[in-house]
């Protein structure tokens, strides 16, 4: 079953979080100290914030699955609709690992598609330190090539992000939020 996805960057935590708790009558399921998420029932919503953007506002929209035969049917939809899309297969991102894909629609809104497969003590497990910063998004000519982390180029997120928005010359094989040659940030 799918749960939908969105994520918000927030300017401060501590507020954000008593306000969706009261708007959602729910206190969060994770809180950090740069984040925080809501697995609402009714209706089904992955609702995440973080104080990781260079700007607050809609970081993505997305879909969270089950098992992977539903990513595999959410990934074959975005191929037969010909919307280019980036597959970052196992990586971590927001406290947990995940096997995902990204989209971004005609109008530049990112999409995540993603099978959480459990979660982790740290926002990523980038293998190089990781810098304050938005969720990272690689140049839309990018996106059958290796990927970065989190939301596509050309979108919101990506124009408030404060990390790798690459060109696609410039996209290499990357860490958790960004290409290898870039100083990378974290991830959504």
């Amino acid at each position: 079953m799918k749960r939908f996805h969105v994520h918000v960057h927030v300017d401060d935590l501590t507020k954000s979080v008593a306000f969706y708790s009261k708007l959602f009558a729910s206190a969060p399921a994770r809180v950090e100290a740069d984040y925080a998420k809501w697995m609402l029932d009714d209706p089904r919503v992955n609702f995440a914030i973080s104080t990781r953007g260079a700007k607050p506002g809609l970081d993505h929209f997305g879909f969270q699955v089950d098992d992977a035969s539903e990513l595999a049917q959410l990934k074959a939809r975005a191929e037969s609709a010909d919307m280019a899309l980036l597959d970052e297969g196992d990586t971590t991102c927001c406290y947990a690992r995940s096997e995902k894909h990204w989209v971004t629609d005609p109008q530049g809104i990112a999409w995540e598609h993603f099978h959480t497969l459990g979660t982790i003590a740290v926002f990523n497990e980038a293998s190089k330190p990781v810098v304050a910063g938005a969720c990272c998004a690689p140049a839309p000519g990018a996106a059958k090539a290796e990927p970065t982390c989190c939301a596509p180029a050309g979108t919101e997120a990506a124009a408030a992000s404060a990390c790798c928005t690459p060109t696609a010359q410039a996209v290499a094989k990357p860490s958790c939020c960004g290409p290898k040659s870039s100083t990378s940030s974290s991830c959504c």
